[in-house]
Parts: structure tokens; C-alpha cells; sequence
């Protein structure tokens, strides 16, 4: 019988057993409650940030103590609100929540993180929040989004899109493998109806742009018509092999550096500066 790896399927004692065996790694799969066209769920994004979360654990979980947590279903998703549908977090309440979890995590004796991420817009907000978190709670946390790993194989299986978008190809094939009672496949032409008005800011700059900015105003962007369970079945088992792979990296895991304690300044890893 294989492992349990889901948190919430698990009992407190369990769970400390897993943390008492040292070394203990948390999953925490984070998305989005948000648009995604007439033909996918508005719960997309954390659908698959878990699918992906649990296969990988269960790559690992013979090596490994580990736990993979609920999927966080509030992100960043302000850009999504103009089609209706959408909840969403700013970025202090984000960073609360995290850090509400990390906090909790370090009580209960587990000394690692890992966030798989299945949302664009949580991207850049979780960059900033686990370097400032990993420092205050001196635990290593990383973050990753399986969609943007193994990027050339990762490619190699969209047909129509040149690789992941949103509500596309391959949101679609996921969502097919996972929960095709709830893909309106119905909808697909729909949705693909009107491929314009995507706006970019220049290479070297940033701004916010709403996403009926920068998609069709049918909040698709990429072809969902594309998507299949089997193709979604072959993302999935990459996004688990790539996880699984940062999850027993030697690098990734190491003591974050202490940089705010007093008198860091005065000296590098190397030794003190002179």
C-alpha cells in the first residue's frame, strides 16, 4: 500500500510522526480562485498546482518525510476580476497568509517548504515573500511553478500553443485528466472566438495590465480545443518527475543565510572581511 502523503488525509499523531523523523518537507500547492474562460473552472489554477504537488510527493515518500498541505486557493488574481468570477488576495493579506504557515510549520517541527504554484500572478509576489520569509523563520523555502520547468520537453507537447498561457491547451488537457466532468468542452470554440488585444510592456519594463488588456475578452488566451486527457496526462507526469527532482536537490535545501543578525555586515560566508 502506497504511502500517504496528503496532509488532510492524515492524523495529528501522523503528522508528528513525520516531523519527528527529521528533516521534514511541507507542500504547500498555492493557486487561484479566478477566470478562466466560458469552458474551464475558476478553481483551474489549484486543481493543478495539487495534482502536481501529490504525484510528485508520491514519487518520494519511501526517501522522504513529507506532507503535502491543502491547496491554498486565494492568490493574486486582481487582474482577473473584469470578467466576474474571481477572489482575490493583495499582497499583504498574501504574504500574511504564508507567512501564517510557515510560522506554523516551524511550531510543529518541520524544517522545510515547498510551494508548487499553478498561478502567473502568484509568481512575483511569492519570489518576494520566501526571501523574506526564509530569513525570518531560518527554514529554507522555495517556490516553484511546474509549468515553467523542463521547459523544452514542457513545449514539446502543446500543439497549438507555443507553451502554457491561460485557459489554453494545456490548463485544458490538465483539467480533462483530473476533472473532465467540469470542462465544458462545449464551450472551446467559444472561448477561442476572439484571439486579440494582448497587450506586453516593452522588454526591460513592467507594468499592471488588467488581463482584458492583455487577452481576448473572452479571458482565454491560447486554444483549449487542443486539450486532451491523455496530453494532460503527460504534463502532469512532467510537472511530478520535475518537482519530485527540486525536492531531492541538495542545493535548494541548505541554511538560509542569517543576513539580518546583528554584525552579518562584518563578515561574508567566506569569513570575516578585512
Amino acid at each position: 500500500m502506497a504511502r500517504e502523503v496528503e496532509w488532510a488525509r492524515m492524523t495529528a499523531p501522523e503528522l508528528r510522526a513525520i516531523a519527528e523523523r527529521g528533516n521534514a518537507l511541507a507542500i504547500l500547492p498555492v493557486g487561484s480562485l479566478e477566470q478562466h474562460g466560458p469552458h474551464l473552472p475558476v478553481i483551474t489554477d489549484t486543481a493543478s498546482a495539487v495534482a502536481a504537488a501529490v504525484r510528485a510527493a508520491r514519487l518520494v515518500a519511501e526517501d522522504v518525510p513529507l506532507a503535502v498541505l491543502p491547496g491554498l486557493w486565494l492568490g493574486m488574481s486582481e487582474h482577473h476580476l473584469p470578467f466576474g468570477g474571481t477572489i482575490t488576495l493583495d499582497y499583504a493579506a498574501y504574504h500574511g497568509v504564508l507567512r501564517s504557515v510557515a510560522r506554523s510549520l516551524k511550531a510543529l517541527g518541520f524544517t522545510r517548504l515547498l510551494i508548487v504554484n499553478g498561478h502567473g500572478g502568484n509568481v512575483d509576489p511569492l519570489a518576494v515573500a520566501i526571501r523574506e520569509l526564509a530569513v525570518e523563520f531560518d527554514m529554507p523555502i522555495v517556490a516553484t511553478t511546474p509549468w515553467f520547468l523542463a521547459q523544452e520537453e514542457t513545449s514539446a507537447l502543446f500543439e497549438a500553443d507555443d507553451g502554457p498561457k491561460h485557459a489554453c491547451e494545456g490548463e485544458a488537457s490538465v483539467m480533462l485528466a483530473i476533472a473532465g466532468d467540469i470542462v465544458k468542452t462545449d464551450k472551446f470554440k467559444e472561448a477561442e472566438a476572439l484571439q486579440a488585444g494582448q497587450n506586453e510592456a516593452p522588454h526591460g519594463a513592467s507594468r499592471f495590465y488588467s488581463f482584458s488588456e492583455r487577452a481576448p475578452k473572452t479571458g482565454t488566451w491560447g486554444f483549449p480545443s487542443k486539450g486532451t486527457a491523455e496530453k494532460g496526462e503527460k504534463f502532469l507526469a512532467l510537472h511530478a518527475r520535475e518537482v519530485a527532482k527540486l525536492i531531492t536537490s541538495d542545493i535548494l535545501w541548505t541554511r538560509p543565510d542569517p543576513v539580518w543578525r546583528q554584525g552579518r555586515g562584518l563578515e561574508t560566508t567566506a569569513g570575516r572581511v578585512e
